[in-house]
């Protein structure tokens, strides 16, 4: 059931491996795509606290790097800039929804522990900023409910 996290970790590891530091690995589309041009650098990275060039590949397992290859072409083909051979790449972005949930009832309270309102991402209720934030909302207006207020 956690093999998703166990994945998450070895890929946030080689990624921190890679390059140190907590600099962020980039790469060129054009690069990560095979070519071995050397891009001009009109599109620079942003990513705070920086960044160092490296090759991707090494960090994500084959099945991820061929879909994100795949992804890029087929995207590409609709929305050119999308695959812009000097395009950054920045790796990995590896948080995602709990995969774990914790169980509520209709009024939205913990199925096990009174007065405890699970909600969000970390509760498995969304799956992302704005999913996440309407939940709270939810859970805040449950809980107004719940005490008369």
């Amino acid at each position: 059931v956690l093999d998703g996290m166990k994945l998450q970790r070895e890929i946030e590891s080689k990624a921190y491996n890679a390059v140190g530091n907590y600099l962020a690995p980039v790469q060129r589309v054009g690069n990560f795509l095979g070519d071995k041009s050397d891009y001009n650098q009109r599109i620079s990275p942003t990513i705070k606290p920086g960044y160092e060039y490296f090759d991707i590949c090494k960090i994500f397992p084959g099945f991820i790097v061929e879909s994100m290859k795949a992804g890029i072409v087929q995207i590409g083909e609709r929305m050119p800039l999308f695959k812009d051979k000097s395009a950054i790449i920045t790796a990995p972005e590896t948080r995602s929804s709990s995969p774990v949930r914790i169980l509520r009832t209709d009024t939205l309270e913990s199925t096990n522990c009174n007065g405890l309102y699970p909600c969000g991402e970390g509760a498995g209720y969304a799956g992302g900023i704005m999913s996440a934030a309407v939940d709270g909302i939810k859970c805040a207006e449950a809980i107004l409910m719940d005490n008369n207020i």
